[in-house]
């Protein structure tokens, strides 16, 4: 018998009111681009999810994605590839909502609860890229538990990857840092494509800053890329 779904979610769903336009994306547009879980011990059909195919290109997945400047930034770059992005926060989802009416991205999907009940719906070996980026870093030691960046869901999203497949962490806090380092990039499923130190310090030129960035982060950015092993 399989667990039942479980939220583990911390943190806020909404912060201050939405404005009235900001409203109207999350009770217009929201309901057209939702992801929308299968009943249990089904597998979200991503070829329907996306209007009746799978993308050319593969499917890509951004867990949490603020404002979803980078999340509509790659949509456009990358028109052939699907892409789901999670955020809870329903004023960050208004946000991207906006994004995705000015610049008319047909080719993104939103799924606005726990990004680990969306993965555990989602088919093995269909994502061919994954963004965790500038994740909450939870900095009490007894808050790590809480931190998104774990075995367990390193585990799944090793399952969900293709082979080859990349995995890209961010953090400006230095206590996640060597967090990342201890569970992603030493994971038996994942190759770590850094050479040198100035491979995780400089920003690759396919990954734009976000507006969180822009105003002013409070460290340093690190940018991690791994590999999906191809067992």
């Amino acid at each position: 018998m399989e667990e039942p779904r479980r939220r583990t979610l911390y943190g806020r769903r909404r912060g201050k009111k939405l404005r009235a336009g900001q409203q109207s994306l999350l009770d217009t547009l929201l309901p057209r681009l939702a992801i929308v879980l299968p009943p249990e011990g089904e597998t979200i059909d991503l070829a329907r999810a996306f209007g009746g195919r799978l993308p050319s290109n593969g499917v890509w997945l951004e867990v949490g994605f603020g404002s979803g400047e980078h999340l509509v930034w790659q949509a456009e770059q990358h028109p052939d590839v699907g892409l789901i992005g999670c955020e809870p926060y329903l004023n960050g989802v208004a946000k991207c909502l906006a994004h995705i009416e000015r610049t008319s991205v047909s080719n993104i999907r939103l799924f606005t609860d726990d990004a680990r009940l969306l993965m555990a719906a989602l088919p093995p070996r269909s994502l061919a890229r994954v963004f965790i980026l500038f994740p909450d870093p939870w900095p009490k030691a007894r808050h790590h538990k809480r931190r998104f960046v774990q075995r367990e869901t390193l585990d799944r999203l090793a399952d969900l990857m293709t082979p080859g497949a990349e995995l890209r962490l961010a953090t400006d806090d230095p206590s996640y840092l060597p967090w990342m380092v201890e569970h992603a990039c030493t994971h038996p499923r994942f190759e770590w494509l850094a050479e040198n130190p100035q491979d995780w310090r400089t920003r690759p030129g396919d990954w734009p800053a976000t507006r969180y960035e822009q105003k002013g982060i409070a460290g340093q950015p690190v940018f991690l890329r791994l590999r999906r092993r191809q067992k």
